[in-house]
């Protein structure tokens, strides 16, 4: 899997790659049974690939890494949180479009 393509995320990684990692990191909490999930999937590669070096994107599956997602108390999916520096900056629940995406990472470039 190439770096610019979102990378799968379990429990035990989430902390060492986002909460330590630098710079803007977007994490899809999804799951594969979800439909609006698999519709959004292919927007979220398009927005990796198109956006490399800027944000890191990742996937965690929220049926098998629930201490993940009861952290950030993820009730709904898709639910898509942007990361600065570890930190949650910008949450959304429900699929975005790449152009969604892109205006999000934008703002958070700029600000």
């Amino acid at each position: 899997m190439s770096e610019h393509t979102p990378i799968s995320l379990n429990d035990a990684q989430f902390s060492q790659e986002v909460l330590h990692g630098q710079g803007l990191a977007v994490v899809d909490f999804w799951a594969p049974w979800c439909g609006p999930c698999l519709q959004m999937a292919p927007a979220l590669v398009a927005f990796a690939e198109a956006n490399q070096g800027k944000v890191r994107v990742f996937k965690l599956d929220v049926d098998d890494n629930p201490k993940t997602a009861e952290r950030y108390e993820i009730r709904s999916i898709p639910t898509l949180i942007f990361f600065r520096d570890g930190e949650p900056v910008y949450a959304s629940r429900g699929a975005m479009t790449q152009a969604k995406l892109q205006e999000q990472l934008d703002r958070l470039v700029a600000g």
